[in-house]
């Protein structure tokens, strides 16, 4: 009887402390970019939270892959709105962390200053070109074009320049001459247009027509395990955003703007966002094809020593069911 007592005793304690380290908030990293946009909406309408519950979202802004990498690997982050080619890098590195949904394909664009002479690819010999940071996406994605039009970066024995702007920053960048062209994700390329860059190559000639995914929602696997109820809230609120985002082009317009505004202190105008919108396809789908061919890319570019497996990488499943 005594035994019985004591089993039941530690049990309720057992059972006391588990409630206790029960998850009390979610950290979720986003970047004030279009790619965006179901992260900006989710956070900006309180789609997430309504979702989550009880358990507050702690939102924290990113101005690249780099530092989210470095975020997921001190575990200060919980889940993030990324590009393939930095997660792809951190879940090689044995960071544990999956891809549970795509955010978005295409959305970047190259531009160059209106006085820089360059009216094409090949037109970047010589030239200084901004991407976000050394081994986003936009960096393979240029090096890839280089190499299509017969040109390297410098790093490859070329002459391409390149060089690491946060995106926010890059239409500062482009006044003040620091650079001449820039990859860069949707709406700064928009911006820049308005403030007098020239289109060098939309979102389509980017690569593969614009059917490649530029942004994925990447959750820690260990959360994952612990809170799988958090992470079917994050994939509802995720797909919420995405189905305003496709019903509402002012309402998502104006949720976009007001959350990048709350990150950088500027706003994109009406007509950036529409342009910027229209080059960005919101899906939380992923072509595993394309992304199979991100990965040779990211190789390509010397980012990775290998590709990753992919089975192993994403995990669709909770999202395509929450998305019937």
């Amino acid at each position: 009887m005594k035994r019985t007592l004591l089993s039941l005793a530690t049990l309720a304690l057992t059972l006391g402390g588990a409630q206790a380290q029960q998850v009390k908030e979610f950290r979720l990293g986003i970047f004030p970019n279009v790619t965006h946009a179901a992260g900006l909406v989710g956070v900006q309408r309180g789609l997430f939270q309504k979702e989550l519950g009880n358990v507050r979202l702690v939102v924290k802004e990113f101005a690249n892959g780099s530092q989210i990498n470095e975020a997921f690997a001190a575990g200060a982050i919980d889940a993030a709105y990324v590009g393939p080619g930095p997660a792809m890098n951190a879940f090689m590195r044995g960071v544990p962390i999956q891809v549970y949904a795509g955010a978005a394909n295409a959305g970047a664009v190259l531009v160059g200053r209106g006085d820089s002479g360059i009216r094409g690819v090949k037109g970047l010999a010589g030239k200084k070109v901004a991407v976000p940071t050394r081994g986003s996406t936009q960096d393979i994605s240029l090096r890839h074009l280089l190499h299509e039009n017969g040109l390297k970066a410098t790093d490859e024995g070329g002459t391409v320049t390149i060089v690491p702007i946060d995106p926010a920053n890059m239409p500062a960048a482009f006044a003040s001459r620091q650079v001449d062209a820039a990859l860069v994700q949707e709406p700064w390329g928009a911006v820049m247009e308005t403030q007098g860059a020239r289109l060098i190559a939309n979102e389509k000639a980017i690569w593969e027509g614009g059917n490649y995914t530029t942004t994925v929602l990447v959750v820690n696997t260990k959360f994952a395990e612990q809170n799988p109820e958090v992470v079917r809230g994050l994939l509802r609120g995720h797909l919420a955003a995405i189905n305003f985002i496709k019903t509402s082009n002012a309402g998502a317009q104006k949720a976009i703007a007001d959350q990048i505004q709350a990150f950088t202190g500027k706003r994109p105008n009406s007509a950036e966002l529409f342009k910027a919108l229209a080059r960005t396809r919101v899906t939380w789908d992923i072509n595993l094809k394309t992304l199979g061919e991100y990965a040779q890319l990211n190789k390509e570019a010397g980012f990775a020593r290998d590709v990753p497996d992919l089975n192993r990488f994403v995990n669709l499943s909770v999202v395509r069911g929450l998305a019937k």
